[in-house]
């Protein structure tokens, strides 16, 4: 009688890192899409918005991430997490309306939109088996936002986001979203500035919340997939990062 083996199936780091590589490569593809669809460009999106409103970006940036972490936090208690394509509908749904009434809906509808992304965020969290309770799974959701957007010119290498972990309290958690807060009030103004197109208002705004919501599923996809995979094949994680650096720096080969 042969005795079935109860030892975990070896993980090829190799194959997980490749395919990691490959997501986020393509996680920015929409932001391209988007930028062609409202006639514009990344560079000079941000100059369309009122000078008042571009003065106060990174304020307004620090407070929607902050209620967004709240409300994203508690809201996990009344709706459960949805499945990808729910989340997308539901994101586009939101910038269509944001942008319907302009720039004053627009701005009304950045905070909504921010904690639904950072729902989106904590469920890619629990896919991979980590707790969203956990206050280091709470850190690392806001540290996916660090990789900016599909609208930032990410180009797929900077995987700073990735970087190791500080331990977290209420101060270290305020730090981080502090030294986020430019890069994103960058990207949140490109969106804002897509949703003030006058006429193209809504559309953009569907188009740019479709973007981003697709954009940080595969980001926190790879984000937490490393996580997990540093975990499961006992590897160091400073080790797969330098593993998943190079994979991405590779120039892609073609027949």
């Amino acid at each position: 009688m042969q005795i079935e083996s109860s030892l975990p199936t070896p993980v090829d780091v190799e194959v997980e890192i490749d395919k990691l590589a490959r997501r986020y490569k393509a996680a920015g593809g929409l932001g391209i899409n988007v930028l062609n669809l409202i006639g514009g460009s990344a560079d000079n999106l941000i100059e369309r918005l009122p000078e008042g409103i571009r003065r106060n970006l990174e304020n307004a940036t620090v407070g929607a991430l902050n209620q967004a972490m709240k409300a994203a936090h508690s809201s996990r208690s009344v709706v459960p997490d949805q499945a990808s394509w729910l989340n997308q509908a539901v994101s586009t749904a939101m910038g269509a309306a944001g942008g319907a009434g302009g720039l004053p809906t627009a701005l009304a509808e950045l905070p909504v939109t921010t904690t639904l992304l950072l729902r989106v965020i904590q469920g890619v969290a629990v896919e991979h088996g980590f707790d969203p309770e956990a206050e280091s799974v709470q850190f690392d959701c806001v540290q996916v936002f660090a990789a900016a957007g599909p609208l930032s010119g990410d180009d797929g290498a900077d995987l700073g986001f990735l970087s190791a972990r500080l331990a977290l309290s209420g101060k270290a958690m305020q730090a981080v979203i502090a030294k986020i807060a430019p890069k994103l009030a960058v990207v949140l103004g490109q969106k804002l500035a897509a949703q003030a197109v006058p006429v193209l208002g809504a559309v953009a705004g569907a188009a740019t919340n479709y973007a981003y919501t697709s954009y940080y599923q595969d980001v926190a996809h790879v984000h937490f997939g490393l996580r997990k995979l540093a975990i499961d094949a006992d590897v160091p994680h400073a080790e797969l990062l330098v593993k998943l650096k190079e994979k991405m720096a590779k120039p892609k080969v073609t027949a």
